[in-house]
């Protein structure tokens, strides 16, 4: 391995049969894969920009078109899907998970600009200007569901937005865990339209409470969020797209369940 970021034999052995053949007809293909994927954890894992990939990787181009085409035809979403699934196995529980817990966290964005940028908002609690990312958990720590957006919209708005597009992929989910910015009947009037089974439990912050204090349940994505900023792409809102942005997040997520599936001690 050149590099930390580089995928083990038996991470790629994992991910391989995840990717769709290429196209019948015109020109074969002649594009190492795991190369192109070993690329684009590079940018993920260092948080450099495209054009900064080493030359020993493939041409930046190549990795960044390998990037788009991967998120429009549904291969990354498959992937991690596919790995969730084993994941929850190898724990011992269901494929469907009947409690999650949920999260936002504010990240600031870089300089960019132009009529093609994602519009950034001010988070005025948190004092950062840029993207919220809003991410569903399960009790493993897993993320099942991930959406990314401008940081002024509150948390209980955007909370409704991330169950909305679950689109009933997980019909067990019964109990949802959250903070206190989730409370109020706003956010529990949008949740019993779209999911009129899912109970929410706020797990509140004692008043005569000093200093850290680990809440119960909370902790679980706290430190979910933790692991996926170990990826420094994340550091910061470097995206021009908030797809291209959210697409990242299943990176670090697909990155950290290949880290549990291969070396699960």
């Amino acid at each position: 391995m050149r590099y930390p970021s580089d995928l083990t034999d038996e991470e790629w052995a994992l991910i391989e049969p995840m990717i769709l053949p290429a196209k019948h007809g015109g020109r074969h293909r002649s594009v190492n894969l795991r190369e192109i994927t070993n690329g684009i954890m590079y940018v993920l894992s260092t948080g450099c920009q495209w054009r900064a990939i080493p030359t020993d990787l493939p041409p930046t181009t190549t990795v960044f078109s390998y990037l788009n085409l991967w998120m429009s035809d549904g291969t990354l979403e498959h992937m991690h899907d596919a790995l969730y699934l084993q994941c929850r196995a190898l724990a011992g529980r269901t494929p469907c998970p009947s409690a999650c817990i949920i999260d936002s966290q504010s990240v600031k964005s870089t300089e960019k600009g132009g009529p093609h940028i994602d519009p950034v908002g001010y988070d005025a609690g948190k004092r950062i200007k840029g993207k919220k990312r809003h991410i569903l958990v399960d009790m493993l720590g897993l993320l099942v569901q991930g959406l990314v957006h401008p940081a002024d919209l509150q948390d209980r708005d955007g909370g409704a937005l991330l169950l909305a597009t679950l689109l009933g992929r997980w019909p067990c989910l019964k109990k949802l865990f959250a903070d206190a910015a989730y409370q109020g009947p706003l956010f529990k009037q949008s949740v019993a339209e779209l999911l009129p089974e899912l109970v929410i439990e706020i797990v509140k912050r004692s008043d005569q409470a000093k200093g850290f204090i680990l809440l119960p349940k909370r902790w679980i994505v706290e430190r979910t969020l933790g692991w996926l900023n170990r990826c420094r792409r994340l550091a910061k809102d470097f995206e021009n797209l908030a797809a291209t942005a959210l697409t990242f997040l299943k990176l670090a997520s697909i990155r950290l369940m290949l880290r549990k599936l291969c070396n699960p001690i």
